[in-house]
């Protein structure tokens, strides 16, 4: 059975509150990305496997537990999803990492995938798919099925912020993947903005609003 976790943690709480303010600059809103992305990987890696092994310390020898080698990939989705990678990577240094390009049609609201470079052996791997914002879902529902599509078999999503028209989608759509997310916020707007949101977080990671 999967499950959602909207973390609640004043660490969280804290960044996310910074990372809205329209007055926090490039610099510090891609260095908050990248804190938000840690602390949810944190969350999202409670289940991972450990074995017991054997430590000589500098005064005994120790019984203590170490990851039992599941092998991980990060999969951001371009270009937002990028922000949040050297996060995961400072607790996840071995993982490798492929990329999903895809951009929301201004019509349709649709996601059109233009890029996709995935590990060789994904599927072996269980799979983080990382895009700050999860706005109607369509990004993240397209970028799951196309990894599924490789036979991955363990999936999880992390995000930043979420409206409840996308958890939703995404919940119906992938009911066998669990998403993280920092906050979920009120609504989209016509839009397909979230509200109240960040704004673009692509535009204010690579400052380019």
């Amino acid at each position: 059975m999967s499950k959602t976790v909207i973390m609640d943690h004043p660490l969280v709480h804290h960044k996310v509150s910074l990372l809205r303010n329209k007055n926090t600059g490039t610099k510090e809103f891609k260095e908050l990305v990248s804190e938000l992305a840690t602390l949810l990987c944190y969350e999202a890696t409670r289940d991972l496997p450990t074995e017991e092994v054997e430590i000589e310390t500098p005064v005994a020898v120790a019984k203590t537990h170490m990851l039992s080698g599941r092998k991980l990939a990060l999969v951001p989705i371009l270009r937002a999803g990028l922000g949040m990678v050297d996060g995961m990577l400072a607790l996840l240094p071995a993982a490798k990492v492929g990329h999903i390009g895809l951009y929301r049609n201004e019509d349709t609201l649709e996601p059109v995938e233009y890029y996709c470079k995935l590990p060789e052996d994904i599927a072996e791997r269980e799979v983080i798919v990382l895009d700050p914002m999860l706005a109607t879902g369509g990004s993240a529902i397209d970028a799951i099925s196309q990894i599924k599509k490789r036979g991955v078999k363990n999936i999880k999503f992390i995000g930043i912020i979420g409206a409840p028209e996308g958890l939703k989608r995404l919940q119906e759509a992938h009911p066998d993947v669990d998403i993280y997310i920092a906050a979920l916020d009120e609504k989209l707007n016509e839009n397909g903005y979230i509200i109240p949101g960040l704004g673009d977080a692509g535009d204010r990671i690579f400052g380019t609003k």
